[in-house]
């Protein structure tokens, strides 16, 4: 699309998405861009602020352009191939990681990249203790936001998908944006069927201007850093009509005793 390649971050264009280049680069672009750090530096602090009490290890799934270890200390950083500040090459699908061991999973832009999430699923269930959780910032759908990833975003964004797999075509370019929403919204009561284990105890739509004005990592900027307070209190106002604008959520899930043994 013409509007899409005149927008595209220089850093960026004509890169391939699954080379761990890009995402180097990205890491570069989000410390380059004082509107977007400040939307990172806000993720992680709700990210952090969602952990369980106590101690224990904690996995961050896609960490390649991030810095949440910054705000979690002790972080297991992790990506799907090897790249600069990670320290395990794993797949969310099975996790190398002992049962009932981890205190928490977190993950900023990923779920809607693994070609399976029950897998993944069913792996979180394993991995985490009682009382464990899995927080996760994902795409969520809206009027607003299917307007936005159709038309402005690089990644597949399908809503109507029937299931909840995603076509394998790339560690990162194989994607859904709206699988989140598919599972967590349209299809909550068969999440709940089948992991009876992992208990949603939030999902909080919202932030519908603010990314999209940043540029993200793949766009250049849209509006300087000085409006960044200016674009926040808008959505601060918007806050009882996310359902229609939202552009991400806050998704926080619980591991639970099922039947009154841990599984």
């Amino acid at each position: 699309m013409p509007l899409k390649r005149f927008l595209a971050h220089h850093l960026t264009r004509g890169l391939d998405i699954d080379d761990p280049l890009t995402t180097a680069r990205r890491r570069d672009i989000i410390e380059s861009k004082p509107f977007l750090k400040r939307i990172y530096q806000e993720w992680y602090e709700t990210l952090s602020g969602q952990l369980p009490d106590g101690c224990g290890p904690v996995l961050e799934l896609g960490s390649g352009a991030g810095f949440l270890s910054v705000y979690i200390p002790r972080l297991i950083t992790s990506e799907v191939f090897n790249c600069p500040g990670i320290q395990v090459v794993l797949d969310g699908q099975e996790l190398p990681i002992a049962a009932e061991s981890l205190r928490a999973i977190v993950m900023t832009d990923v779920l809607h990249h693994i070609p399976d999430p029950r897998r993944f699923f069913g792996e979180a269930a394993r991995c985490l203790r009682v009382g464990g959780r899995i927080v996760l910032i994902e795409p969520w759908v809206s009027r607003w936001s299917r307007m936005v990833y159709t038309h402005l975003h690089h990644e597949p964004f399908q809503p109507d998908s029937k299931d909840w797999t995603i076509p394998f075509s790339g560690p990162l370019f194989g994607a859904n944006g709206a699988m989140p929403w598919i599972i967590f919204e349209r299809d909550r009561e068969q999440f709940v069927r089948s992991f009876p284990q992992l208990r949603v105890e939030l999902v909080r739509p919202f932030m519908p201007f603010r990314y999209l004005v940043s540029g993200g990592v793949s766009l250049r900027t849209l509006m300087p850093s000085v409006s960044f307070r200016l674009w926040k209190g808008l959505e601060v106002a918007m806050a009882n009509h996310m359902r229609t604008w939202a552009m991400f959520a806050l998704i926080v899930i619980s591991r639970v005793e099922h039947d009154g043994i841990a599984r």
